[in-house]
């Protein structure tokens, strides 16, 4: 955007200029020589003391500002607080510099220290207050608290003091200034709501406006527009007028008109479209366009030619105290250039792009936004791409448009940046604003910063700064004066490869500028050198002098190397570099990467010759020959390089030179043979190095043989065919060059036979592919077959794998469609009969594997079958058996197949599920198999049970019975009949089995002789079978807890138990046996039987659980006699059992006995009567005859259970009935409170609720105080019910109306219920005085308003939770899910009740 020629403009050469070059001005040159006219206010604030020095400001913000950069403050400048704080300065300079590393110093920001110096000499000598706004055009007008604004030049000369005290006293601060475009009027707003218009120049009052706007608010923006005439101003009630100004018969005037009431939402921020003067003939100019920032919206509005809004927009969801921002800039945008804004409230930038389309309407684009995590309260374009934003916390963020890149962040805190905070509150006319506009007050700092023609003014309370952006050579100057040479390449190159964002500075075609900048680059890369070798300690350990040249030489390396500036890095920074032999082998070292990728192809001799001594004398011999193999052979020193790779075994680098600078692709095979070929012949066993060598011949011969260049490349055009022909004259030569008597013939076939047959085959298979063409390379290719059989067939040094393979690579050669080889069929023969030699079992399985493979080449290689069959049986190959019955359908042969063979026995049953499951398959081959598989199912279910049931349930469903007849063993049928129908029960698609009862049936039989302790499992997971056969079979078996589930389950309760009390009794009788058979034993007799007596006992008590479990699942249906039918044998069993250990020694069973009683009694206490358990115990021989004593202990523990029990009841009863009470009593309270209305008239009619003194009217008065007519209420229908109830709900008229002031709270759905808990409704006399017959009816309907009922649901929570009854229940019943409907046995002392009064109500 080219600039305007306007010598009052900033953007001039020599403005900007004295602007920027801070250091350039001298405080003297303000000094005003004396004149003989009295002293004006300028020459006041202007003049010096003669005492005094040249003006410093003694402000600590301002004290360092020499120290720092001579043209600006350093980017990370730092508070006042911390200026004294190295460590701060320290990790200040650490965050620059990794933002530099991308972007470097973006923004210049400078100390206007002359307008700085007026400002603080104006505030002292005149009392001019405190700096208020600041605006900048041509000029920068400075306004401040005490009503006056001072006008500088481009030289920060002041020009004009305009205003004087007086009328600052009654006018106010000055909150809002704005220059016009030609700098030749400047309007002031005002903290009191006055404005006034000043010609700049002469300094002349032309208006003062006081009837613009309502009185009582202050000018929070104005602004002027494109036409000198038109200027908008926003006051702080949040309205927006237009200002037209007039001059007619010498009288100027202003016209206002309401843009925007601040009724209708305050509006905050206005920005008028000013076009720069390139753009004054934009088609756009037309509208004067205006953006509105209110606290809701924005709004695009058109002045001209008529008012029109062409956009609103609402905010997203931001902060309250969010301040609004506008600010347009003229962007480019596919090749057009069209104004574009940019808005913003919290953390978020919009942008919105303004277009004018052909019919005259004005179209506005929505742009992707700016997100950001800080509160943004200023906004600027500094130039079309970039932005300046700043932050609640005074950070200044320089952010890239088109990318959303922040660029670079300042600190603005030593600025100490000015607030219109008391304009915003109106401080001056009252503080008449709303609550929302003073709270965006708070960070609002409008006219603290101004923004013209790429440049940023900013005002402080003692000093005025200006920001740009800095241009691309002051950028990279900035860091290397701080010594960032690989930041300041990195943005150097950024500049190169046009990446760069905020560039300035930078002018012609795209040649030109990277010529400008590679020549700085390669300044900056010799200053680079020259700081690496002059700042390596001279002193200290190796490691810390190779890790400072490692931090800068690739550095140097890489850079050169992308300006393609090979020369510099040979020639001048090596040759500085060597002088430091840390340095010499840091750049040698750092090639390799290069070298590898291929980005450096030549080096010079000397740094060849001294690449191959470092890397020879360090031992980095790999290193070495990935930088051979990457390097032009021309500038190698072949002789010398090779003697080094040989010694070395640089094997690659070895080739690599033969080929390309040589054209000699014989002699490296001849080399590796010459190493690799002895120690193969003579079957020793090779080291790793040997299989790297032999692996990397392969590789070449393959390479050479298809037309590629090894390691890496292709072969010249021209030698592929001469190449290949060459190799193959050499593997087929009769000897070698240095043959013995002993070589054997072909020995370069026969080495690599020997090294790796298959892999050699590969490679000749691959080959052959690529020659059907070439005359001469088939004959090579018959050659190489015939050799190959000469060599290998007959020959004991060869494994039949080796064998194998060769005749499968012949077989596959034959049978292409295309083949030209010839091969004697009988040699076919000769190999089956070496595969199949019954006499070797040695490789038994690759011997298989190779015939296999021969085989299934198909086609080529036909052979006898049936003598291939014998032969294959002979040998045991059952593959090669199932191979040929496959060829002749006969799949049941093959199941005889896999039962033979061992090694794959557990694959059959894969192989029959696949063959009947899928098509293909004829009816009747399956029905062989299905036949064959029964034949085999003995052998097959004691091979795994378990997928034999699988293979049952898919497809044998119908032989189920036949099967479990061919299973003799009972044990294996048990096994597979458990997994059988496990797999039916869980599987939901399979037909079910036949004969299904029975089949669970003989599995119950079965279990109940082999796994009996899993029998009640498998009763209750399964329902197929029958109740009668299953009892039968348990009573067979004598499984006693079996058959009492089962008759539990029939119904027989006295059957079932009278099952378990057999068991049980039972246990006590082998616990007697050992306990009288264990008296008179030794101590290790005495030892072991305690063991068993302690397991006995266990039993014991597992069985008297399941009794009681039993009795208590029965109980809940049986009478009082049926109860004492199973609770007294019961307990006579465990007395009678005591009564037989009561004379034995051991105290241990004898408790436990005890306790097991006691346990009895506690759980049957919960179903018979405490009576009738006394009476039963007392009758007992055990106990009739004894002392009270021996009956004491259960007795007691009855009363113990008993107390507890009615202590709990009395307990929860006082707790309920006083939650009760409490409950009522509030509720009463609440309903009876009287209601006292607000005024003595209706709310609805506006009468006195007693219209007539004769008549009797029912009146309702709610809880919020309003007092309507019950007919009103009536006619309003303000009734929730039917009119006709007697009971109906009111709701107050004007609490839920839209009417009101409280937006229909009342009548949401979800407060109903709080409402009509709290309403009341009632009747009483109202008796005037004189009137005692006649009374009138007042109905009170008590109803809550929203803070009411807010409160009444927070109430409601606090309480809402489960009774107490619920969970005193809890505790008694929920410690065990078995033990539901009876008390549970736990001590009184164990358990306590924490206890405490309901929560008072305040009243």
């Amino acid at each position: 955007m080219s600039q305007s020629p306007d010598s009052r403009s900033l953007l001039s050469a020599s403005s900007q200029l004295n602007l920027m070059e801070v250091e350039s001005i001298d405080d003297k040159e303000f000094d005003i020589p004396q004149v003989d006219t009295p002293p004006t206010l300028e020459s006041i604030l202007s003049q010096m003391e003669e005492e005094e020095d040249p003006f410093v400001l003694e402000d600590t913000c301002l004290l360092n500002t020499d120290n720092m950069d001579a043209q600006s403050y350093d980017t990370s400048s730092l508070a006042s607080s911390d200026s004294g704080d190295p460590a701060h300065l320290k990790r200040k300079r650490r965050t620059l510099d990794q933002n530099a590393a991308v972007h470097g110093s973006v923004l210049r920001l400078s100390l206007l220290k002359g307008i700085s110096a007026q400002i603080v000499a104006a505030a002292d000598k005149v009392d001019a207050g405190l700096p208020t706004a600041i605006a900048m055009s041509g000029v920068i007008a400075v306004g401040t608290s005490h009503g006056l604004a001072l006008v500088f030049d481009t030289n920060q000369a002041l020009r004009l003091c305009l205003g004087n005290k007086t009328t600052g006293a009654e006018f106010g601060a000055v909150s809002a200034l704005s220059i016009n475009h030609d700098c030749s009027r400047l309007l002031c707003g005002f903290a009191k709501g006055q404005i006034t218009m000043w010609d700049l120049a002469n300094g002349k009052l032309l208006r003062t406006i006081t009837d613009a706007h309502p009185p009582g608010t202050a000018i929070l923006h104005v602004k002027f527009t494109d036409d000198p005439t038109l200027a908008v101003c926003n006051d702080s009630g949040g309205s927006v007028f237009e200002l037209t100004f007039r001059r007619v018969m010498g009288m100027r005037s202003c016209d206002s008109r309401c843009l925007f009431s601040g009724s209708k939402g305050e509006v905050c921020c206005i920005e008028p479209l000013r076009t720069p003067p390139d753009f004054r003939d934009h088609p756009i100019t037309c509208y004067s366009l205006l953006a509105m920032a209110s606290l809701t919206k924005i709004l695009i509005i058109g002045l001209k030619p008529s008012l029109n809004v062409w956009m609103t927009l609402p905010y997203t969801k931001s902060d309250p105290s969010s301040v609004p921002q506008l600010a347009w800039q003229f962007v480019p945008v596919q090749k057009t250039v069209n104004p574009m804004l940019a808005f913003c409230k919290g953390d978020s930038v919009h942008f919105l792009l303004v277009k004018k389309e052909e019919t005259g309407t004005i179209h506005v684009i929505k742009q992707r936004q700016l997100q950001l995590s800080c509160d943004i309260i200023n906004l600027n374009w500094i130039n079309s791409c970039s932005l300046v934003l700043l932050d609640s916390h005074e950070k200044l963020h320089v952010v890239d448009r088109p990318t959303q890149d922040v660029l670079e962040t300042l600190d603005l805190e030593q600025v100490q940046l000015v607030y219109n905070s008391r304009h915003f509150k109106s401080l001056a006319t009252g503080g008449n604003v709303s609550q929302a506009l003073a709270l965006v007050g708070e960070k609002a700092c409008y006219q603290s910063l101004s923004s013209y023609a790429g440049q940023i003014v900013c005002l402080g309370t003692k000093s005025a700064h200006i920001m740009s952006l800095r241009n691309w050579k002051e950028r990279l100057d900035c860091l290397l004066k701080q010594e960032h040479f690989t930041e300041a390449l990195s943005l150097a190159w950024s500049f190169h490869e046009g990446t760069a964002k905020a560039v300035v500075g930078l002018h012609g075609d795209s040649q030109r500028r990277k010529a400008v900048i590679s020549d700085k680059m390669v300044e900056i890369l010799l200053h680079f050198t020259e700081y690496a070798v002059k700042k390596c300690p001279e002193q200290g350990k190796l490691q810390v002098m190779e890790q400072h040249f490692q931090e800068m030489v690739p550095v140097l390396v890489d850079y050169c190397l992308l300006l393609q500036k090979a020369d510099l890095l040979f020639n001048q920074l090596y040759s500085r570099l060597v002088e430091n032999m840390v340095a010499k082998g840091v750049f040698l070292e750092s090639l390799e990467s290069y070298i590898v990728a291929n980005r450096l192809g030549h080096i010079t001799t000397p740094v060849m010759k001294d690449l191959l001594a470092h890397y020879h004398d360090n031992n980095m011999m790999d290193s070495l020959e990935r930088c051979i193999v990457h390097l032009d052979v021309t500038s190698l020193d072949i002789q010398q390089v090779v003697q080094v790779c040989w010694n070395n075994q640089l094997y690659d680098a070895v080739i690599y030179i033969f080929n390309r600078g040589m054209n000699d692709y014989i002699t490296p095979m001849e080399k590796l043979f010459s190493v690799i070929g002895p120690r193969v012949r003579e079957g020793q066993s090779l080291t790793g190095d040997d299989v790297v060598m032999g692996n990397k011949l392969l590789v070449y011969i393959s390479c050479c043989l298809a037309g590629r260049a090894y390691p890496i490349g292709d072969i010249p055009e021209d030698l592929v065919v001469q190449v290949k022909y060459q190799v193959f004259e050499f593997l087929i030569r009769l000897h070698s060059g240095d043959s013995s008597q002993k070589e054997e013939v072909f020995p370069f076939i026969h080495t690599l036979l020997h090294f790796d047959t298959r892999e050699f085959l590969n490679v000749l298979a691959m080959t052959f592919d690529d020659v059907q063409n070439d005359k001469q390379a088939l004959e090579y290719q018959q050659r190489i077959v015939d050799i190959l059989l000469q060599v290998m067939v007959d020959n004991p040094d060869f494994t039949p794998s080796q064998v194998g393979g060769l005749f499968t690579f012949l077989a596959r050669q034959l049978a292409k469609p295309n083949n030209t080889l010839f091969v004697n069929r009988n040699l076919f023969d000769q190999v089956l009969e070496f595969l199949c030699c019954p006499d070797d079992d040695s490789r038994h399985t690759e011997r298989q594997q190779v015939l296999l493979e021969l085989l299934q080449v198909g086609g080529v290689v036909q052979f006898n079958e049936e003598r291939l069959f014998t032969l294959a049986e002979k040998a045991k190959f059952y593959q090669i058996c199932e191979f040929l019955y496959e060829q002749k359908h006969l799949y049941d042969r093959i199941v005889d197949c896999y039962l033979q063979d061992p090694l794959r026995k557990a694959e059959i049953f894969s192989y029959i599920h696949n063959l009947m499951s899928m098509p293909g398959y004829s009816s009747e081959e399956k029905l062989k198999v299905k036949e064959k598989v029964l034949q085999h199912m003995q052998e097959l279910a004691s091979l795994d049970p378990g997928k034999l049931a699988d293979l049952v349930v898919w497809h044998f469903t119908e032989e189920v019975q036949t099967i479990i007849s061919e299973l003799q063993d009972d044990s294996l049928l048990f096994q597979f009949l458990r997994c059988l129908l496990e797999s039916q029960e869980g599987s939901q698609s399979v037909s079910r089995l036949p004969l299904e009862s029975e089949l669970y049936e003989l599995l119950l039989d079965l279990m109940c002789r082999f796994e009996p302790q899993e029998l009640l499992k498998f009763l209750h997971t399964s329902q197929h079978y029958r109740l009668e056969e299953a009892i039968q079979i348990t009573e067979k078996y004598h499984c006693n807890e079996a058959k009492a589930y089962l008759l539990e389950k029939k119904g027989d309760i006295p059957g079932a138990f009278a099952g378990l009390l057999q068991t049980l009794k039972e246990r006590l009788d082998v616990l007697a046996a050992e306990m009288s058979g264990g008296i008179g034993g030794g101590v290790d007799g005495q030892d072991e039987e305690e063991a068993d007596g302690e397991f006995t006992l266990t039993t014991v008590k597992s069985s008297l659980n399941q009794i009681i479990l039993f009795c208590h699942r029965n109980c809940q249906n049986l009478d009082q006699e049926q109860r004492k039918d199973l609770w007294f044998p019961l307990l006579d069993t465990m007395m009678a059992s005591q009564k037989e250990v009561m004379g034995l020694s051991d105290k241990h069973i004898s408790d436990g006995l005890k306790e097991m009683t006691l346990k009895v009694l506690n759980c049957m206490s919960s179903f018979i009567s405490l009576p009738a358990i006394i009476q039963q115990i007392l009758q007992d021989p055990v106990y009739g005859r004894g002392k009270l004593a021996e009956i004491q202990g259960l007795i007691l523990g009855m009363l113990d259970t008993f107390t507890y029990e009615q202590t709990l009841l009395e307990t929860t009863t006082n707790l309920l009935n006083h939650d009760l009470h409490w409950s009522l009593a509030h509720l009463r309270s609440a309903v009876t409170r009287g209601l006292h209305p607000r005024q003595d008239c209706c709310n609805i009619c506006l009468q006195h609720y007693k219209r007539k003194q004769d008549t009797s009217e029912e009146i309702i008065v709610f809880s919020c105080g309003h007092l309507y007519h019950l007919q009103c209420l009536q006619q309003k229908d303000c009734g929730w019910g039917v009119a006709s109830e007697p009971q109906q709900p009111w709701r107050c008229y004007k609490c839920s109306s839209s009417h009101g002031g409280r937006g229909g709270a009342c009548t949401e759905p979800n407060r109903s219920r709080s409402a009509s808990l709290a309403q009341t409704q009632f009747s009483s006399g109202h008796q005037e005085k004189g009137a005692e017959i006649h009374r009138k009816k007042v109905v009170a309907v008590a109803t809550l308003d929203v803070q009411q009922e807010l409160s009444w649901d927070h109430l409601r929570g606090l309480y809402r939770g489960p009774s107490r009854l619920s969970i005193l229940s809890e505790v008694s019943h929920g410690q065990s899910s078995e033990k539901t409907g009876f008390l549970l046995p736990v001590q009184p002392e164990s358990f306590h009740l924490k206890l405490a009064p309901p929560p008072l109500f305040e009243e």
